[in-house]
């Protein structure tokens, strides 16, 4: 059983004005198994959350801490958190021209693992995953991103926390520029890896969509950099129908 602990996070992003806080005291506290879906207006935090979470270095942490099973990784560079157990699926994926999928991922699964994988079962590994996400074999040999479709990005997205297996996987507003077909697809790829792994998942989004494919555990509800309120699935049935302005001021 894994924990992932946010603890009063103060998070400031630098702009051409100098440094601006975003983040204004998040709580969350996300278990092994469970499904957390972050929702919130437009400027609210969710996306620099997500990033401080996973070290982004544009996004400096002022206060508080992030514990990943008791320790606090808010020292860790990016690749030490995602060696700790952290995956971050991003909402606008980069393309990385020259570097095909196939040396990415495996490229990405040693640097985790300290030790290459032996290279026939790897293989299996990579085909047999992409064959679940309805990905073309040759989307391996591909660069990572170029030209890639709104969909192709995401359903990579996926493949990425397949294939490494993290302990905890924070995901962008994964369903932005999907149509109904992808969505589904990429969907079934996180509940799988959920049910197979016991994956905790931070699942950032506007629209309850998605949430008729993943279905959450617990829902927050996130305005002006912190949690504003927090329940079950029904409370997304509640934004959905109401939206957020009875959070503007709310605090919890």
């Amino acid at each position: 059983m894994s924990t992932l602990e946010i603890k009063n996070l103060h998070v400031s992003v630098e702009t051409n004005e100098g440094p601006k806080p975003i983040l204004k005291g998040a709580d969350l506290t996300i278990g092994s198994g469970e499904i957390h879906a972050i929702m919130g207006p437009n400027g609210s935090g969710k996306s620099t959350l997500a990033y401080a979470v996973a070290g982004h270095p544009k996004y400096t942490i002022t206060d508080g801490e992030v514990l990943l099973d008791g320790e606090n990784i808010v020292d860790m560079t990016a690749d030490e958190r995602a060696r700790a157990g952290l995956f971050l699926a991003m909402q606008y994926p980069v393309e990385v021209p020259g570097v095909t999928v196939s040396n990415f991922l495996r490229t990405a699964k040693t640097a985790l693992t300290g030790e290459a994988p032996a290279l026939r079962h790897w293989v299996g590994d990579v085909k047999d995953a992409m064959g679940k996400l309805r990905m073309d074999p040759d989307f391996a040999q591909r660069d990572v991103n170029h030209g890639f479709s709104g969909g192709e990005k995401k359903r990579h997205e996926i493949l990425q926390m397949e294939l490494l297996k993290p302990k905890f996987a924070v995901l962008d507003e994964t369903d932005s520029g999907l149509d109904v077909d992808a969505l589904r697809v990429v969907s079934d790829g996180v509940n799988r890896v959920h049910a197979e792994t016991g994956l905790g998942v931070m699942l950032i989004t506007h629209y309850t969509r998605i949430l008729n494919y993943i279905k959450p555990d617990h829902v927050h509800v996130f305005v002006e950099g912190r949690v504003a309120a927090q329940g079950g699935p029904e409370l997304a049935d509640q934004l959905e129908a109401e939206g957020y302005d009875k959070y503007a001021s709310a605090k919890v």
